[in-house]
């Protein structure tokens, strides 16, 4: 093994009887449990020879990829620090909602990652408002200039970024306060008791599983509205309102507070059962999809510095849209 410095994490992972069930390979396996990170940069990191077997760990021998450990093994991965993105500007297409010298308003497209982050150090939001919005860099975080809110990468949707500090400043305070209307749609599996509902609780980084969050554990107070709009058979046409705005929020509270997980979500849910439940046509149409269906459909909020009412709303993407009238 690579000597440890300062700048690398280390991190030790025991394998346990119920992971080798859910896991047939070891690149599964920790790309479930480390956040942010694909298999393709856990294949670099074993290529480095930074992931190995800890020095107490009862399972010695050689480590593969394509397999999973014993139980009881201790897995160590060295995580080298993120590597200084030069965050230059990017043409990737964005459709803007509106714009004035202050902020801009987009549609995030499905698939696309908000800020750089480890394994994505190219091609997100903020490389393609750098090519659209050039003198955003110095408003913000240094590695997510303009960045006030985001969206995780399956989801799409309405969202504003700042341009300049003073709207940056401002906005976020918005978010802070709740002051912001934010509402989404989604497709989710399961039965639903009630219409419509509040769903509160804490959400915090999940104990076993770091690329998830989990419902009622230590960590921040969440709130949800629910209101369903439409069922066909298992599948619930439900809108969302935002009260606060937590990482994996609405993923997280369908799915453990209602048991409704999000349709073809792969950390709250399990796409290969949700296939079951549709009929041939659309599950041969989703078969490969990598995205959770959740829209963030409307942004409203008063503009930080002009003080005006802005309301913002976007169509869902056309699968889902397409998915919708199959349904029905």
């Amino acid at each position: 093994m690579n000597p440890i410095d300062e700048t690398i994490e280390s991190l030790q992972i025991e394998v346990k009887a119920e992971d080798r069930v859910e896991f047939k390979r070891l690149d599964q396996f920790l790309a479930a449990k480390l956040d942010h990170f694909s298999r393709t940069t856990i294949k670099t990191l074993f290529t480095q020879e930074l992931i190995s077997f800890d020095d107490l760990s009862p399972v010695q021998g050689k480590l593969e990829l394509k397999k999973m450990p014993q139980e009881g093994a201790i897995i160590e991965i060295q995580i080298p620090p993120p590597i200084e993105s030069s965050l230059e500007p990017e043409n990737i297409p964005l459709e803007k909602l509106f714009e004035d010298e202050h902020l801009v308003v987009i549609v995030k497209p499905q698939g696309l990652v908000t800020h750089p982050a480890p394994g994505h150090y190219t091609g997100t939001l903020v490389h393609a408002i750098l090519y659209h919005c050039p003198d955003l860099k110095g408003v913000g975080e240094v590695r997510r200039p303009g960045i006030v809110h985001r969206l995780d990468k399956g989801t799409s949707g309405v969202m504003v970024v700042a341009k300049t500090n003073q709207a940056h400043e401002g906005l976020v305070n918005l978010f802070a306060t709740h002051d912001i209307h934010r509402r989404y749609e989604c497709l989710c599996l399961g039965h639903l008791s009630k219409l419509e509902g509040k769903l509160e609780s804490t959400i915090g980084r999940h104990p076993q599983n770091r690329k998830k969050m989990a419902a009622d554990v230590r960590g921040k107070k969440a709130i949800t509205h629910f209101k369903r709009l439409a069922v066909y058979g298992d599948i619930n046409h439900v809108e969302c309102t935002l009260e606060t705005g937590r990482t994996h929020q609405i993923r997280v509270h369908l799915s453990q507070l209602l048991n409704c997980p999000i349709l073809m979500d792969e950390l709250y849910g399990d796409p290969r059962r949700h296939l079951k439940h549709l009929s041939t046509e659309l599950a041969t149409l989703l078969k490969e999809t990598p995205h959770p269906f959740l829209h963030a459909k409307e942004l409203g909020f008063v503009h930080p510095i002009t003080k005006e009412k802005l309301f913002f709303s976007s169509p869902a993407p056309e699968l889902f849209q397409t998915v919708l009238e199959k349904l029905k």
